[in-house]
């Protein structure tokens, strides 16, 4: 690529992806130190010098209503995102997640004879994978975070690589217990119950009064000995968690990103069906998974859901060791009594951490952004 242009094209449309996105940058840097990023993105990857055109992040969408309301904004990005490329005409272009956007962008960039490299791969195990002729045929190499991606794309004669998982180098625990319960006005010696709504508002004002209802019930039959905290993501307007705490009933703290002390300080977890699912057990905390949209969404999403269970961590280990809580079944009562089930039970919290360990080991070694990075510049040097 010595005598090519330098500037590569990176989108990541998600705050999730933002970030996996920002730490590769920052890898790849002292590897190609030439290479020059523009793209679509959010605060981490400006931070680390992508010129964005749009910050899409802000834009994330969770269900089919509100990605069809949001339809003509998403266009217009798209159509003056390709204007750019055809004006700057990238060496290759690098795509994180986001596959409803970036998938139809992978073909647009395949006319245009760009090469893509896929970081983070679409879910297509989980959606059935017609979409794995299209992946084979505009995508140039697909970076995959977890081993059943890699084994799968092989089978179809995809070209893949294994990084790893960048959450074992990500998950760092800064507080103790004791530390973080000072600073939240948490009392040590009390059983903690964590309540991690999501990172997106939709998902929040969904999942949240569910779980708020639960830690009723589960404080009620406790008499008041056990208490609360919610693990506030930033990307979350503040006052969304404010105007439904102020119908909870019961004391709650809460905590802006601070996740992982939040969750090394607790007992047991109320998680949003996602990345937390794995933030969670690599820190071996016991937990229940959640998930609830509109019924248009989940209407659509349960005929092409191909899997039996969504959460990350039965995924991963291939069989639902985690209880989830889903749409119409997300209910405080039956959530609460399998919670309170859990806590009076040590060996079913004993063997929820043992099954733990396998998804630590089947997420590969630490090291994976700086692998996804060195892969993707020898890439780069070959094009």
């Amino acid at each position: 690529m010595e005598k090519q242009n330098k500037d590569i094209l990176i989108v990541a449309g998600e705050a999730s992806g933002d970030i996996h996105a920002a730490h590769l940058v920052r890898a790849m840097y002292p590897l190609a130190p030439s290479l020059r990023f523009f793209g679509l993105g959010g605060k981490k990857m400006e931070q680390e010098k992508v010129r964005l055109m749009f910050n899409i992040a802000e834009l994330a969408v969770v269900g089919i209503w509100e990605a069809v309301k949001k339809y003509g904004t998403f266009k217009r990005i798209f159509n003056d995102l390709l204007d750019e490329v055809d004006r700057v005409k990238p060496a290759a272009a690098i795509l994180v997640d986001y596959p409803g956007f970036n998938l139809r962008l992978a073909g647009e960039l395949k006319k245009r004879n760009i090469p893509v490299i896929y970081y983070i791969s679409p879910q297509i195990w989980a959606w059935g994978q017609n979409r794995i002729k299209y992946i084979r045929e505009t995508v140039s190499l697909m970076v995959v975070l977890f081993k059943f991606e890699e084994e799968l794309y092989k089978k179809n004669n995809v070209p893949v690589f294994f990084a790893g998982h960048p959450l074992l180098d990500n998950i760092k625990v800064n507080l103790s217990r004791g530390e973080f319960c000072g600073q939240t006005g948490l009392e040590t010696g009390k059983t903690t119950l964590a309540l991690l709504p999501g990172s997106r508002d939709k998902e929040v004002q969904s999942l949240l009064p569910v779980m708020l209802k639960s830690a009723g019930i589960i404080s009620k039959e406790l008499n008041g000995n056990i208490q609360f905290i919610i693990l506030r993501s930033s990307n979350v307007r503040e006052e969304i968690f404010n105007t439904i705490l102020g119908t909870a009933g019961i004391p709650v703290k809460m905590s802006a990103d601070t996740t992982y002390e939040g969750l090394a300080a607790s007992d047991f977890a109320l998680v949003a069906s996602g990345t937390a699912t794995l933030e969670t057990a690599l820190l071996k905390i016991p937990m229940a998974i959640l998930y609830k949209t509109s019924f248009l969404t989940w209407a659509f999403g349960k005929m092409a859901l191909k899997i039996p269970y969504i959460g990350l961590v039965n995924v991963v280990k291939g069989e639902k060791f985690i209880e989830e809580f889903i749409q119409n079944n997300a209910d405080p009562e039956k959530i609460s009594a399998h919670v309170l089930k859990t806590l009076r039970t040590p060996g079913k919290i004993s063997a929820i951490q043992s099954g733990y360990a396998h998804l630590a080991a089947s997420l590969g070694e630490k090291g994976a952004t700086q692998r996804a990075a060195q892969t993707i510049a020898e890439f780069l040097r070959k094009i």
